[in-house]
Protein backbone atom coordinates (compact mmCIF):
# COMPACT_ATOMS: atom_id res chain seq x y z
CA UNK A 1 0.00 0.00 0.00
CA UNK A 2 1.38 3.41 -0.99
CA UNK A 3 1.51 6.61 1.06
CA UNK A 4 -1.88 7.71 -0.22
CA UNK A 5 -3.41 4.34 0.58
CA UNK A 6 -2.04 4.55 4.12
CA UNK A 7 -3.50 8.05 4.42
CA UNK A 8 -6.92 6.82 3.30
CA UNK A 9 -6.93 3.97 5.79
CA UNK A 10 -5.84 6.25 8.63
CA UNK A 11 -8.49 8.80 7.76
CA UNK A 12 -11.35 6.33 7.39
CA UNK A 13 -10.57 4.11 10.37
CA UNK A 14 -8.92 6.09 13.13
CA UNK A 15 -9.94 9.72 12.71
CA UNK A 16 -13.75 9.69 12.65
CA UNK A 17 -13.95 13.47 12.82
CA UNK A 18 -12.16 13.64 9.49
CA UNK A 19 -14.11 11.20 7.39
CA UNK A 20 -15.68 12.73 4.32
CA UNK A 21 -18.94 10.88 4.31
CA UNK A 22 -22.21 11.74 6.00
CA UNK A 23 -21.27 9.77 9.09
CA UNK A 24 -18.18 8.04 10.42
CA UNK A 25 -17.56 4.94 8.34
CA UNK A 26 -15.78 3.09 11.15
CA UNK A 27 -18.82 3.55 13.43
CA UNK A 28 -21.22 1.83 11.06
CA UNK A 29 -18.85 -0.60 9.28
CA UNK A 30 -16.01 -2.88 10.39
CA UNK A 31 -12.81 -1.87 8.55
CA UNK A 32 -10.88 -4.79 10.02
CA UNK A 33 -12.81 -7.27 7.84
CA UNK A 34 -12.94 -7.46 4.02
CA UNK A 35 -15.99 -9.20 2.52
CA UNK A 36 -16.48 -10.13 -1.13
CA UNK A 37 -19.83 -10.51 -2.88
CA UNK A 38 -20.90 -11.24 -6.44
CA UNK A 39 -24.34 -10.67 -7.90
CA UNK A 40 -26.75 -8.61 -9.98
CA UNK A 41 -27.24 -4.87 -9.55
CA UNK A 42 -30.95 -4.31 -8.93
CA UNK A 43 -30.98 -0.70 -7.69
CA UNK A 44 -28.73 2.35 -8.00
CA UNK A 45 -29.11 5.46 -5.83
CA UNK A 46 -26.75 8.07 -7.28
CA UNK A 47 -27.10 10.75 -4.63
CA UNK A 48 -25.85 12.43 -1.47
CA UNK A 49 -25.10 11.71 1.31
CA UNK A 50 -24.04 8.31 -0.10
CA UNK A 51 -24.02 6.60 -3.46
CA UNK A 52 -25.57 3.19 -2.88
CA UNK A 53 -26.50 0.03 -4.76
CA UNK A 54 -28.59 -3.06 -4.10
CA UNK A 55 -26.97 -6.36 -5.09
CA UNK A 56 -28.97 -9.58 -5.54
CA UNK A 57 -26.70 -12.37 -4.38
CA UNK A 58 -27.30 -16.11 -4.82
CA UNK A 59 -25.33 -18.31 -2.43
CA UNK A 60 -24.03 -21.84 -3.02
CA UNK A 61 -27.30 -23.32 -1.77
CA UNK A 62 -29.39 -21.33 -4.23
CA UNK A 63 -30.79 -18.93 -1.63
CA UNK A 64 -31.21 -15.35 -2.87
CA UNK A 65 -30.62 -12.28 -0.70
CA UNK A 66 -30.46 -8.53 -1.31
CA UNK A 67 -27.37 -6.75 -0.01
CA UNK A 68 -27.13 -3.02 0.58
CA UNK A 69 -23.92 -1.53 -0.81
CA UNK A 70 -22.88 1.93 0.33
CA UNK A 71 -19.93 4.10 -0.59
CA UNK A 72 -18.82 7.73 -0.77
CA UNK A 73 -21.05 10.71 -1.48
CA UNK A 74 -22.00 11.92 -4.93
CA UNK A 75 -19.96 15.05 -4.20
CA UNK A 76 -16.82 12.94 -3.75
CA UNK A 77 -17.57 10.97 -6.91
CA UNK A 78 -17.82 14.21 -8.88
CA UNK A 79 -14.34 15.18 -7.74
CA UNK A 80 -13.12 11.80 -8.97
CA UNK A 81 -14.53 12.89 -12.37
CA UNK A 82 -17.29 10.29 -12.12
CA UNK A 83 -20.45 12.15 -13.09
CA UNK A 84 -22.78 9.30 -14.08
CA UNK A 85 -23.20 5.75 -12.76
CA UNK A 86 -20.67 3.34 -14.29
CA UNK A 87 -22.96 0.32 -13.89
CA UNK A 88 -26.60 -0.24 -14.80
CA UNK A 89 -29.48 -2.32 -13.51
CA UNK A 90 -28.93 -5.95 -14.46
CA UNK A 91 -25.12 -5.82 -14.51
CA UNK A 92 -23.23 -8.67 -12.87
CA UNK A 93 -20.48 -7.27 -10.64
CA UNK A 94 -18.12 -8.37 -7.91
CA UNK A 95 -17.56 -6.12 -4.90
CA UNK A 96 -15.33 -6.03 -1.85
CA UNK A 97 -15.63 -3.89 1.25
CA UNK A 98 -16.23 -3.60 4.96
CA UNK A 99 -19.31 -5.34 6.43
CA UNK A 100 -21.87 -3.30 8.30
CA UNK A 101 -21.98 -3.65 12.06
CA UNK A 102 -25.72 -4.29 11.85
CA UNK A 103 -28.00 -5.38 9.05
CA UNK A 104 -26.89 -6.87 5.74
CA UNK A 105 -24.60 -4.54 3.85
CA UNK A 106 -21.05 -3.46 3.13
CA UNK A 107 -19.14 -0.24 2.52
CA UNK A 108 -17.76 -0.84 -0.97
CA UNK A 109 -14.10 -0.16 -1.72
CA UNK A 110 -13.72 -2.18 -4.95
CA UNK A 111 -16.11 -3.09 -7.76
CA UNK A 112 -15.25 -5.33 -10.73
CA UNK A 113 -17.28 -4.13 -13.72
CA UNK A 114 -18.66 -6.29 -16.57
CA UNK A 115 -15.99 -4.75 -18.84
CA UNK A 116 -13.23 -6.31 -16.74
CA UNK A 117 -12.23 -2.91 -15.42
CA UNK A 118 -12.12 -2.36 -11.68
CA UNK A 119 -13.38 0.75 -9.95
CA UNK A 120 -11.68 1.60 -6.67
CA UNK A 121 -13.75 3.86 -4.40
CA UNK A 122 -10.76 5.52 -2.77
CA UNK A 123 -9.13 8.92 -2.82
CA UNK A 124 -6.57 8.68 -5.62
CA UNK A 125 -6.61 4.93 -6.19
CA UNK A 126 -3.32 3.19 -6.93
CA UNK A 127 -2.64 -0.02 -8.89
CA UNK A 128 -1.83 -1.71 -5.57
CA UNK A 129 -5.48 -1.18 -4.57
CA UNK A 130 -6.73 -3.54 -7.32
CA UNK A 131 -8.07 -6.93 -6.19
CA UNK A 132 -9.09 -8.79 -9.36
CA UNK A 133 -8.05 -6.79 -12.41
CA UNK A 134 -5.03 -5.01 -13.85
CA UNK A 135 -7.25 -2.31 -15.36
CA UNK A 136 -7.86 0.55 -12.94
CA UNK A 137 -10.80 2.83 -13.70
CA UNK A 138 -11.79 6.05 -12.02
CA UNK A 139 -8.59 7.72 -10.88
CA UNK A 140 -7.53 11.39 -10.80
CA UNK A 141 -5.22 13.72 -8.91
CA UNK A 142 -7.61 16.43 -7.74
CA UNK A 143 -7.76 15.35 -4.14
CA UNK A 144 -3.96 15.49 -3.90
CA UNK A 145 -3.17 18.70 -5.76
CA UNK A 146 -0.23 20.37 -4.01
CA UNK A 147 -1.36 23.89 -4.85
CA UNK A 148 -3.95 25.78 -6.84
CA UNK A 149 -3.91 28.09 -9.85
CA UNK A 150 -2.42 31.56 -9.23
CA UNK A 151 -3.52 33.13 -12.52
CA UNK A 152 -6.30 35.27 -10.99
CA UNK A 153 -4.77 36.77 -7.86
CA UNK A 154 -6.89 39.91 -8.29
CA UNK A 155 -10.02 37.97 -7.38
CA UNK A 156 -8.80 37.68 -3.81
CA UNK A 157 -11.14 35.64 -1.66
CA UNK A 158 -14.08 35.83 -4.09
CA UNK A 159 -13.95 32.53 -5.96
CA UNK A 160 -14.58 28.80 -5.46
CA UNK A 161 -12.16 27.04 -3.11
CA UNK A 162 -11.44 23.31 -2.99
CA UNK A 163 -10.09 20.97 -0.35
CA UNK A 164 -6.79 19.21 -0.99
CA UNK A 165 -5.49 16.20 0.90
CA UNK A 166 -1.87 16.97 0.04
CA UNK A 167 0.44 17.71 2.93
CA UNK A 168 -2.29 17.54 5.56
CA UNK A 169 -3.70 20.88 4.38
CA UNK A 170 -7.30 19.74 4.81
CA UNK A 171 -7.05 18.93 8.50
CA UNK A 172 -9.21 21.08 10.72
CA UNK A 173 -10.10 18.96 13.72
CA UNK A 174 -7.62 18.24 16.48
CA UNK A 175 -6.93 14.81 18.01
CA UNK A 176 -7.79 16.09 21.51
CA UNK A 177 -9.56 19.07 23.05
CA UNK A 178 -9.33 20.82 26.43
CA UNK A 179 -12.79 19.74 27.59
CA UNK A 180 -14.51 20.72 30.80
CA UNK A 181 -15.66 17.93 33.07
CA UNK A 182 -19.27 18.52 32.00
CA UNK A 183 -18.34 18.24 28.33
CA UNK A 184 -16.43 15.01 28.94
CA UNK A 185 -19.44 13.51 30.68
CA UNK A 186 -21.72 14.50 27.80
CA UNK A 187 -19.32 13.03 25.25
CA UNK A 188 -19.10 9.77 27.19
CA UNK A 189 -22.86 9.20 26.86
CA UNK A 190 -22.98 10.03 23.13
CA UNK A 191 -24.05 7.11 20.90
CA UNK A 192 -23.19 7.83 17.24
CA UNK A 193 -25.65 5.19 16.04
CA UNK A 194 -28.60 7.10 17.50
CA UNK A 195 -27.41 10.56 18.61
CA UNK A 196 -25.46 11.78 15.57
CA UNK A 197 -27.19 15.03 14.48
CA UNK A 198 -26.30 14.27 10.84
CA UNK A 199 -28.45 11.15 10.65
CA UNK A 200 -31.30 11.37 8.14
CA UNK A 201 -29.75 14.37 6.40
CA UNK A 202 -29.60 16.46 9.56
CA UNK A 203 -27.89 19.78 8.84
CA UNK A 204 -24.43 20.82 9.98
CA UNK A 205 -24.12 23.97 12.03
CA UNK A 206 -21.16 26.07 13.09
CA UNK A 207 -18.34 25.31 13.41
CA UNK A 208 -18.62 21.83 11.85
CA UNK A 209 -19.85 23.06 8.45
CA UNK A 210 -16.49 24.77 7.90
CA UNK A 211 -14.79 21.37 7.93
CA UNK A 212 -16.76 20.36 4.82
CA UNK A 213 -14.41 18.78 2.23
CA UNK A 214 -16.52 19.93 -0.71
CA UNK A 215 -16.16 23.25 -2.56
CA UNK A 216 -17.26 26.58 -1.14
CA UNK A 217 -17.54 29.99 -2.79
CA UNK A 218 -17.26 33.53 -1.42
CA UNK A 219 -19.58 36.00 -3.19
CA UNK A 220 -19.31 39.78 -2.75
CA UNK A 221 -22.77 41.31 -2.40
CA UNK A 222 -21.83 44.73 -1.06
CA UNK A 223 -22.87 45.02 2.55
CA UNK A 224 -22.84 41.26 2.94
CA UNK A 225 -20.58 38.43 1.87
CA UNK A 226 -22.28 35.15 1.04
CA UNK A 227 -20.47 31.87 1.55
CA UNK A 228 -22.05 29.15 -0.56
CA UNK A 229 -20.99 25.74 0.77
CA UNK A 230 -21.78 22.65 -1.30
CA UNK A 231 -22.36 20.35 1.67
CA UNK A 232 -26.06 20.43 2.60
CA UNK A 233 -26.53 23.35 0.13
CA UNK A 234 -25.51 25.66 2.98
CA UNK A 235 -25.49 29.44 2.68
CA UNK A 236 -23.66 31.52 5.30
CA UNK A 237 -24.18 35.28 5.42
CA UNK A 238 -21.45 37.56 6.73
CA UNK A 239 -22.65 41.08 7.56
CA UNK A 240 -19.94 43.61 6.86
CA UNK A 241 -19.83 46.63 9.14
CA UNK A 242 -21.56 47.54 12.38
CA UNK A 243 -23.18 45.14 14.83
CA UNK A 244 -27.02 44.90 14.60
CA UNK A 245 -29.09 47.10 16.86
CA UNK A 246 -31.36 44.13 17.61
CA UNK A 247 -29.81 40.81 18.56
CA UNK A 248 -30.93 38.21 16.00
CA UNK A 249 -32.53 34.94 17.00
CA UNK A 250 -30.05 32.07 17.47
CA UNK A 251 -29.61 29.62 14.58
CA UNK A 252 -27.41 26.66 13.71
CA UNK A 253 -25.07 28.94 11.70
CA UNK A 254 -25.32 31.88 14.08
CA UNK A 255 -24.97 35.57 13.22
CA UNK A 256 -21.72 36.56 11.52
CA UNK A 257 -20.15 40.01 11.18
CA UNK A 258 -16.97 40.73 9.28
CA UNK A 259 -14.33 43.32 8.47
CA UNK A 260 -11.14 43.50 6.44
CA UNK A 261 -7.61 43.58 7.78
CA UNK A 262 -5.71 44.08 4.54
CA UNK A 263 -6.52 41.05 2.37
CA UNK A 264 -7.74 39.04 5.37
CA UNK A 265 -11.44 38.65 6.01
CA UNK A 266 -12.02 38.58 9.77
CA UNK A 267 -15.36 37.14 10.93
CA UNK A 268 -16.96 36.91 14.37
CA UNK A 269 -19.95 34.60 14.84
CA UNK A 270 -22.28 34.41 17.85
CA UNK A 271 -25.92 33.38 18.48
CA UNK A 272 -25.26 29.73 17.56
CA UNK A 273 -27.69 27.13 18.84
CA UNK A 274 -26.65 23.99 16.94
CA UNK A 275 -25.46 22.45 20.18
CA UNK A 276 -22.58 20.39 18.77
CA UNK A 277 -18.91 21.05 18.16
CA UNK A 278 -18.32 18.46 15.45
CA UNK A 279 -21.30 16.10 15.74
CA UNK A 280 -19.19 13.54 17.64
CA UNK A 281 -20.58 14.06 21.10
CA UNK A 282 -18.81 17.25 22.21
CA UNK A 283 -21.60 19.68 23.14
CA UNK A 284 -21.56 23.45 22.81
CA UNK A 285 -23.54 26.09 24.66
CA UNK A 286 -25.38 29.12 23.29
CA UNK A 287 -22.52 31.24 24.65
CA UNK A 288 -20.14 29.85 22.02
CA UNK A 289 -18.19 32.48 20.05
CA UNK A 290 -16.23 31.79 16.87
CA UNK A 291 -13.54 34.01 15.33
CA UNK A 292 -12.35 33.23 11.79
CA UNK A 293 -9.60 34.57 9.53
CA UNK A 294 -9.55 33.90 5.76
CA UNK A 295 -6.33 34.95 4.01
CA UNK A 296 -5.41 34.39 0.32
CA UNK A 297 -1.76 33.28 0.10
CA UNK A 298 0.78 32.18 -2.52
CA UNK A 299 -0.41 34.62 -5.19
CA UNK A 300 -4.03 33.76 -4.57
CA UNK A 301 -3.64 30.05 -5.29
CA UNK A 302 -4.51 29.10 -1.69
CA UNK A 303 -6.83 30.31 1.05
CA UNK A 304 -5.48 30.00 4.58
CA UNK A 305 -8.11 29.51 7.29
CA UNK A 306 -7.83 29.93 11.05
CA UNK A 307 -10.72 29.42 13.44
CA UNK A 308 -10.80 30.07 17.17
CA UNK A 309 -13.68 28.60 19.19
CA UNK A 310 -14.40 29.97 22.66
CA UNK A 311 -17.00 28.31 24.87
CA UNK A 312 -16.23 28.18 28.63
CA UNK A 313 -18.98 25.61 29.17
CA UNK A 314 -17.21 23.18 26.83
CA UNK A 315 -13.51 24.13 26.69
CA UNK A 316 -11.12 25.15 29.44
CA UNK A 317 -9.35 27.41 26.93
CA UNK A 318 -10.01 28.67 23.39
CA UNK A 319 -9.54 26.05 20.67
CA UNK A 320 -7.52 27.15 17.63
CA UNK A 321 -7.65 25.14 14.38
CA UNK A 322 -6.88 25.69 10.72
CA UNK A 323 -6.80 24.32 7.19
CA UNK A 324 -5.98 25.44 3.66
CA UNK A 325 -8.12 25.44 0.52
CA UNK A 326 -6.79 25.72 -3.04
CA UNK A 327 -8.22 27.35 -6.16
CA UNK A 328 -8.95 25.00 -9.08
CA UNK A 329 -10.55 27.07 -11.87
CA UNK A 330 -12.69 24.24 -13.27
CA UNK A 331 -14.42 23.47 -9.95
CA UNK A 332 -17.83 24.88 -9.05
CA UNK A 333 -20.24 24.48 -6.17
CA UNK A 334 -22.67 21.73 -7.18
CA UNK A 335 -26.14 20.99 -5.77
CA UNK A 336 -25.90 18.66 -2.77
CA UNK A 337 -29.56 17.71 -2.39
CA UNK A 338 -29.20 15.33 0.53
CA UNK A 339 -31.77 12.52 0.39
CA UNK A 340 -32.56 10.44 3.44
CA UNK A 341 -33.20 6.71 3.23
Amino acid sequence: MGIRGMFRLLTMCTLPGLVFSHHSVSVHFNPSVIMELEGEVTEILWRNPHVSFTLKVTNNNGAVADWDLETHSLSIMRRMDVIEPFVKIGDQVKVAGWPTRRGQGIFVNNMLLPTGEEFVFMFEAEPADLRWSDRLWGTNDRWFAESGDSSAEERGIFRVWSTTLAGGQHFLWLPEYPLTEEAREAQATFDPLTDDPLLNCGLKGMPAIMSAPYPLEFIDEGNIITVQIEEYDTTRTIHMGAQPSVIPAPSILGYSTGHWEGDTLVVMTTEINWGYFASRGIPTSENIEIAERFTPIENGSKLQYEITVTDPATFTQPVVMGKTWIWLPDVKVEPYECITN
